[in-house]
């Protein structure tokens, strides 16, 4: 038994009976007396549990008062083994390195203290598999708080919001009430999937660009999964509505190596050439992202269809060219 389980025998034990004797939790945990001693101490003094020894009777016993009933000292109804705290603690690093901004490791942080002290010294071990993982995060984009937590309670309360936007595409700022719908995580940022009351139509909104945030009480409009996915599924990227199309682009022996093992879109194709070139098949209806990534790989990428996402990365080659030659 480790040391997480004896924590919760003693409260169970402690919990089931009135009043517990030394020996009767020693018996029960079969651990030494000074091994049962700290486990007691650190049940009191570190986890807050009103544990208090009753010399009258010979035994602990379990004492709630006003002060220690809004007191957080359990984990109800939870029981995690040594590897299952590690396995959440070094979750809750990769949440926190993914997270742009620590937007969720506040309302986590006092979770993982309490799982920091169930683990005791053992937590050592957590600490240095946390300092050897690193994660580097590109492009993140700075989302204030108060707006994050708005989004949030806006989406499970099921209420309206009243925003105010600044598009980057045009550099105006428009207000406008949208019925939150679905919150999403993409490429280091965070977006929210809502219905535009003022559009009529689905949206999609960077939670960056939003420069204030009004949680209303009109409640919000629901928008069916299979309606969101038709709308934000077939195509490529984070911009969603229009045609779907499909490009076809090959890539050349040396980058398919790279790109054959890659997930460009859950729908895509790939298949490798007789001459090792990789030709990838994916749908979009937008090509203001795709091209982005086209032309990361210079010319290690053809646009092979269709013509008119062929033509515009031409012309954005064009671009570069006259620019810096």
């Amino acid at each position: 038994m480790d040391r997480t389980e004896r924590l919760y025998k003693i409260k169970e034990l402690l919990r089931q009976r009135t009043v517990v004797s030394f020996a009767a939790l020693q018996s029960a945990l079969e651990v030494s007396r000074s091994t049962l001693k700290r486990d007691i101490e650190y049940l009191s003094t570190r986890l807050n549990n009103p544990i208090q020894w009753n010399r009258e009777a010979g035994g602990y016993r379990l004492v709630e008062s006003a002060q220690t009933v809004n007191t957080a000292h359990e984990l109800p109804g939870l029981w995690f083994s040594s590897s299952e705290i590690h396995a959440l603690l070094t979750m809750q690093h990769l949440l926190a390195n993914l997270d742009a901004g620590g937007l969720l490791t506040p309302h986590i942080a006092p979770l993982m203290d309490r799982l920091n002290a169930l683990l005791g010294d053992a937590g050592e071990e957590s600490t240095q598999l946390r300092r050897r993982v690193r994660i580097i995060g590109l492009a993140q984009r700075t989302v204030a708080l108060q707006h994050f937590q708005c989004v949030g309670t806006a989406l499970v309360q099921r209420k309206r919001l009243q925003i105010a936007y600044a598009a980057r595409g045009t550099g105006q700022t428009s207000t406008r009430d949208v019925s939150p719908v679905r919150l999403v995580h993409y490429r280091e940022n965070w977006y929210l999937d809502a219905w535009c009351h003022l559009r009529n139509s689905l949206r999609n909104f960077a939670l960056d660009a939003i420069t204030t945030a009004r949680l209303l009480e009109t409640p919000a409009q629901d928008v069916d999964e299979a309606t969101l996915d038709a709308e934000s599924g077939p195509s490529y990227g984070i911009f969603s509505g229009g045609t779907v199309q499909w490009a076809q682009l090959l890539f050349t022996p040396e980058r398919a190596r790279w790109v054959a093992q890659e997930r460009w879109h859950p729908s895509q194709e790939g298949q490798v050439q007789p001459d090792g070139s990789y030709l990838l098949s994916i749908p979009y209806s937008d090509h203001r992202e795709l091209i982005m990534d086209i032309l990361k790989h210079g010319a290690h990428c053809e646009v092979l269809e269709p013509a008119s996402l062929r033509q515009v990365v031409g012309e954005e080659v064009e671009k570069m060219r006259m620019k810096y030659f």
